[in-house]
C-alpha cells in the first residue's frame, strides 16, 4: 500500500541498495500498515460504514433503538439524521425531511381535515411505502409526531399512464323471449 500522505523513508544513495533497500521497503510496508491500524477507530465513528456493534452503541447515544424488522440501511439514516430527525419533529415540513431522509418516499400531510375531529392529522404515503413500512411508520410517528394528536395513515395512489385505443366497431343485437305455458 503506498500512501501518498507519509512521507516515504529515504536512504542516502550508497545505502540504496541490496538488503538495506529491502529492509527500507519492509518498514514502509509496516507503517502503512500501521497507519492501517490507527485510523480504523475514526472510521467506526461514521454510521454509513461502521460496524454493527458499534453502530448500535452510537444508536444507543443518540437515543435510538433498532426497530423490529427494520433493514439495515434504513437503521443506519436513522442513527446518522438522529440529530437533524429530532429537530424537525412536531412540524409538518420537518416531518416531509424526516421521512425524505429516511427513504419512505413523498408524504402529504392533511391536518385539521373536515368533518373530523380537530386532533386528527392524515398521512397520505404511497402503496408500497405503506404496505412495507407499517411497523415501522407507527415507530417514527411515535417518535416525531405531533404530541396530543391522533394520526391516520391513508394510501395515496401512484399515478399510471394509461393508454387508450378508440375505433369504431358495430354490433347486432336480438332479444329472443321465452314463455313457460
Amino acid at each position: 500500500m503506498n500512501n501518498p500522505q507519509r512521507p516515504r523513508i529515504s536512504l542516502t544513495f550508497w545505502q540504496s541498495a541490496g538488503s538495506l533497500d529491502r529492509f527500507r521497503q519492509a518498514l514502509d510496508q509496516w507503517w502503512d500498515q500501521v497507519q492501517v491500524w490507527s485510523s480504523w477507530p475514526s472510521g467506526q465513528l461514521d454510521p454509513d460504514t461502521c460496524e454493527l456493534a458499534l453502530l448500535d452503541l452510537i444508536a444507543w447515544s443518540r437515543g435510538l433503538d433498532r426497530l423490529s424488522r427494520e433493514p439495515e440501511h434504513r437503521y443506519r439514516r436513522r442513527v446518522k439524521h438522529a440529530y437533524s430527525n429530532a429537530l424537525d419533529a412536531g412540524s409538518v415540513a420537518g416531518f416531509r425531511r424526516i421521512m425524505a431522509r429516511l427513504g419512505l418516499g413523498q408524504v402529504e400531510i392533511e391536518q385539521r381535515p373536515y368533518g373530523q375531529d380537530w386532533d386528527v392529522i392524515i398521512l397520505y404515503l404511497s402503496n408500497t411505502h405503506l404496505s412495507e413500512n407499517m411497523d415501522q411508520l407507527m415507530a417514527l410517528i411515535q417518535r416525531y409526531g405531533r404530541t396530543c394528536r391522533r394520526y391516520q395513515l391513508a394510501a395515496l395512489n401512484e399515478p399510471i399512464d394509461v393508454r387508450v385505443l378508440h375505433t369504431e366497431f358495430g354490433s347486432e343485437q336480438q332479444q329472443s323471449v321465452a314463455m313457460l305455458p
